[in-house]
């Protein structure tokens, strides 16, 4: 959760499978901007990779390249804006969004931060770190993930959100050159991003049953909202 936050349960995954597919539509839209081949747009070619893996449906994929590239008439227009802020007993939030009216979106997360606290710009970014996040599993037998970070240039490793992933952290700038790297080194790339990292996560020891569920509640609450693309909390596990 240090990284990213993910619904749990099955009725919250099950839900949030057709949010998913919304999300990644949004990013391959975004992406194809640069080119409908993704053979020669790097960052087209990572967001069909994670579609592909979620088995997001051809049609809906191959209908949000179209309109990314323009090849439908349709004029895309997403604004990325970023929230900081609280969750209830002070854990720190940074909530991507991807909204064509921001004008409608300021007001709901206002709304949907009465629980915790809304900061302003700067007020929570500075105890997180912008990074790259390469989700990877080992494509051959005996794949060290210590020996692909340091061949691959990535600058740190944890453990994935799945089991036997591995999660690989990397300057932004170098976020595909990794990306392009670890194949070589034994490697699947799963998916690839940008997202924040917090500098200093919250122990979730340190809060009781009902706290850790108020905040959980919080958190499913902002990833429900149609415009949030990701939520990175500072929780450490």
């Amino acid at each position: 959760m240090g990284a990213q936050w993910k619904a749990k349960g099955k009725e919250l995954a099950a839900n949030a499978k057709g949010k998913l597919f919304g999300r990644l539509a949004k990013d391959i839209m975004i992406a194809a901007r640069s080119g409908a081949d993704p053979a020669g747009n790097s960052r087209l070619r990572l967001v069909l990779e994670q579609a592909r893996k979620v088995s997001m449906p051809k049609e809906t994929l191959e209908r949000a390249i179209k309109k990314g590239a323009g090849l439908t008439g349709e004029a895309v227009h997403f604004e990325h804006v970023i929230y900081e802020g609280f969750a209830p007993h002070r854990v720190p939030l940074m909530v991507e969004c991807l909204t064509d009216n921001v004008n409608r979106t300021a007001p709901e997360m206002r709304v949907l931060f009465r629980k915790g606290q809304l900061g302003t710009s700067g007020s929570v970014s500075w105890d997180f770190d912008h990074v790259g996040m390469i989700e990877a599993e080992p494509a051959a037998k005996g794949a060290d993930p210590e020996v692909a970070a340091i061949e691959a240039g990535a600058q740190d490793l944890e453990p994935g959100e799945d089991e036997g992933t591995t999660l690989f952290l990397t300057d932004p700038a170098d976020l595909d050159l990794v990306s392009r790297a670890l194949p070589a080194q034994g490697f699947t790339v799963l998916s690839a991003k940008l997202g924040y990292k917090a500098k200093n996560p919250i122990d979730p020891a340190s809060l009781s049953a009902e706290q850790l569920e108020e905040v959980e509640a919080f958190l499913a609450a902002i990833d429900g909202n149609d415009d949030v693309q990701n939520v990175f909390a500072g929780l450490a596990g």
